[in-house]
């Protein structure tokens, strides 16, 4: 696994994340303005197929011999912050293993791993790395797929960094790249994912988890509050305070900007409910302008696919 933030030049991409039998997918093209044009995207689920229908039937939507980047879900790896190695570069992954030996249930053999600087710290400024961490078996069982449909897989990327990127692009299209911004992405069910970024550089994430049927039972207006909804939902606002607490002591010259949020169907009216609880402006993660054809399909189709059109807006790495 590696971590290339290249910008795409070819006309066509296919995104997709592979996990619980689950696939989602986005293919897209860049325009000539530079935004990328979705031709298709969608969930197929394996159901009772074997591997070898599941194949088939994914080489009818024109799947084989792709050039495919792969996103992996929040379940599949771990992600850390660390300590930063007063090591060389170079020596920067082999560093971090030793460090997270005692922070993953396997050996350290069996693992594929990444680190990124936290926030646009310089090379050799101590501070802290991300490490992504996802088990061997895992990452062979999500490219076992592609290796059945001839994909060229040179990428696999993470949900962390796919939400940055699209918060990034929303600072940069409203002229406020230079400040921290927010996003708030629960659509997925079991998990909020909380990022913070700034200056297109991720500083801060941290997972939320979320009642079960959180979404449908949440108190969004008192009228439909039940108790045990009530108190998930405090919880939560409780979690996400505390985190937005933690960043004002911890980069105090970087004032939180904005809050985005994203919740699948609910959406507009989590955005509401959040800036009534929290005393923040919290606004709808509205990317539709931005990725012409993303539109239609199904309310599934559309929480599932949305992180990937993240994994479009990848830059160039920065140097450790």
């Amino acid at each position: 696994m590696r971590w290339p933030w290249k910008r795409q030049q070819s006309s066509d991409l296919l995104v997709v994340s592979w996990s619980e039998q689950t696939l989602a997918y986005v293919r897209a093209a860049v325009r000539a303005d530079g935004r990328h044009e979705v031709r298709q995207f969608g969930v197929e689920r394996q159901g009772a197929d074997s591997d070898e229908a599941f194949a088939r039937r994914l080489q009818g939507l024109g799947f084989k011999g792709a050039r495919v980047h792969v996103m992996l879900r929040p379940e599949q790896y771990q992600f850390l912050l660390i300590d930063a190695p007063a090591v060389a570069p170079e020596e920067m992954r082999a560093a971090a293993r030793w460090q997270i030996r005692d922070m993953v249930d396997m050996h350290t053999d069996d693992i594929t791993l990444d680190v990124m600087r936290v926030g646009a710290e310089p090379a050799g400024a101590g501070g802290h790395l991300f490490v992504a961490v996802v088990g061997n078996a895992v990452l062979s069982e999500v490219l076992r797929l592609g290796q059945a449909l001839q994909w060229d897989v040179p990428v696999v990327d993470i949900l962390e960094t796919a939400q940055r990127n699209l918060q990034t692009l929303l600072a940069q299209q409203q002229g406020r790249v230079d400040r921290a911004n927010a996003a708030l992405m629960m659509g997925q069910g079991r998990q909020a994912l909380l990022t913070i970024a700034a200056r297109e550089e991720l500083y801060y994430t941290r997972r939320i988890d979320l009642a079960p049927g959180f979404l449908d039972r949440s108190p969004l207006s008192p009228a439909d509050a039940t108790l045990d909804a009530d108190d998930a939902a405090q919880r939560f606002v409780v979690e996400v305070q505390r985190s937005l607490d933690v960043w004002e002591r911890t980069w105090s010259n970087l004032p939180l900007d904005s809050l985005s949020v994203e919740a699948g169907a609910r959406t507009s009216e989590m955005a509401a409910w959040l800036s009534r609880e929290l005393g923040f402006a919290a606004k709808p993660m509205d990317l539709a302008p931005y990725f012409p054809g993303f539109e239609g399909g199904s309310p599934d189709q559309q929480t599932l696919c949305l992180p990937l059109l993240g994994v479009l807006l990848r830059v160039e790495e920065r140097n450790l």
